[in-house]
């Protein structure tokens, strides 16, 4: 029996090069010490890449695909720890450019 890695139909995910630049972000991030952890989700709607500072609490950001939104709005956005979208956009390397050194920093 063959396991199929294609996600259910009716289900939004990440195509493989989206995952590549979001697992290039997660390491980069990892190497400062910013980030431990992560989990990816796709769901009816969109689909979700979650980063944690600490794998037992709750995400630190949500980069999220929302495809319904790519003519309006874009369909990428940051979301923020309290629920604040931070960025919004319609590609994904422009959207992540906010994590870059320099323009964004961690504070406890």
């Amino acid at each position: 029996m063959a396991l199929d890695s294609r996600p259910a139909p009716g289900v939004v995910f990440f195509e493989r090069r989206e995952i590549d630049q979001l697992l290039r972000l997660y390491g980069r991030m990892v190497a400062a010490g910013e980030w431990r952890d992560y989990g990816m989700a796709g769901l009816a709607d969109h689909a979700v890449f979650s980063v944690f500072r600490h794998a037992a609490e709750s995400p630190l950001y949500r980069i999220e695909k929302h495809p319904a939104l790519a003519r309006k709005q874009g369909e990428w956005a940051v979301i923020g720890q309290g629920g604040l979208t931070l960025k919004r956009g319609h590609d994904l390397g422009q959207v992540l450019r906010m994590f870059d050194k320099g323009r964004f920093k961690v504070v406890d």
